[in-house]
């Protein structure tokens, strides 16, 4: 696909051409003022086009569409003239046209830019949809950046291993869980009996116990642990592991990993941004 701009149209078709790459269409940004004068080499005959023009009139590209048309290519324009010579050449028309600029004079492309930039937005999320584009498809394109390393990393890439998580069973004291929290620097604890996960106690856990207790020799853990917690699984993605923890009433930061009902580790949200 060849994107065309020129000014700030052609900023507008930059912007365009990086979400369709990104979002796995082909694409390529070509100046239309180069265009005329050589730079026509990235093109090949058949590629779908896109003019970007706010006059609906900009010489340079009203002088390719003919070229393009003549090796079979379909032309769209975003353009803000309906009644312009691009709008009567193009084979497709979005409508860009606004009322008038945001700026005092009325002069600068603002509004018009914004109509521009959100309808190619669309035509690329269209176009996902239309090719039923995935998460994992995304994360090919983004291998270098969170986004895509929250979509290919597991869980299993930044947990902590069990091995090196506190662990205690539910009648252990509120002393031990102190030691153990301390000992372990994680911020949480697993309950365990039997290889079973029975629940889990958080630093949050233990503040909020303090509010209520006039003593802390009776607590147990099984006093203020929770119960029966969310947890995610070994091959669940980051972002999944993300989701479980954010997409809920009362966020948390920490969650058990579970693989067949056995505690296998555990994962914080820290785990996930900084390592």
């Amino acid at each position: 696909t060849i994107i065309c701009g020129i000014g700030k149209s052609g900023a507008i078709a930059q912007k365009l051409t990086a979400t369709l790459c990104s979002t796995g269409t082909r694409a390529v940004f070509l100046h239309a003022a180069e265009a005329v004068h050589g730079d026509l080499g990235v093109y090949t005959p058949g590629d779908p086009v896109i003019l970007i023009s706010k006059s609906g009139a900009t010489p340079e590209m009203v002088r390719l569409i003919p070229w393009f048309k003549e090796n079979n290519s379909v032309v769209i324009a975003i353009i803000g003239n309906l009644n312009s010579p691009i709008a009567e050449q193009a084979d497709y028309v979005l409508n860009a046209s606004v009322e008038r600029e945001a700026d005092p004079l009325n002069l600068a492309p603002t509004a018009s830019s914004t109509v521009a930039l959100a309808l190619g937005d669309a035509l690329a999320v269209a176009l996902m949809e239309a090719r039923k584009f995935t998460a994992e498809d995304f994360a090919r394109n983004h291998p270098g950046g969170q986004l895509g390393r929250n979509l290919l990393l597991k869980v299993r890439d930044v947990m902590h291993p069990l091995e090196t998580v506190a662990v205690l069973p539910k009648d252990a004291g509120f002393r031990d869980l102190i030691l153990a929290l301390s000992s372990h620097n994680l911020g949480a604890a697993c309950i365990i009996e039997n290889r079973q996960l029975l629940g889990i106690v958080t630093d949050g856990d233990i503040r909020r116990s303090l509010l209520h207790a006039s003593s802390t020799d009776a607590i147990k853990v099984a006093d203020i642990m929770t119960e029966k917690p969310v947890f995610t699984t070994p091959d669940a993605t980051l972002r999944e592991a993300i989701e479980i923890m954010e997409n809920r009433p009362s966020q948390i930061s920490v969650l058990p990993v579970l693989e067949n009902t056995i505690c296998v580790g555990l994962v914080r949200i820290h785990d996930i941004y900084h390592r």
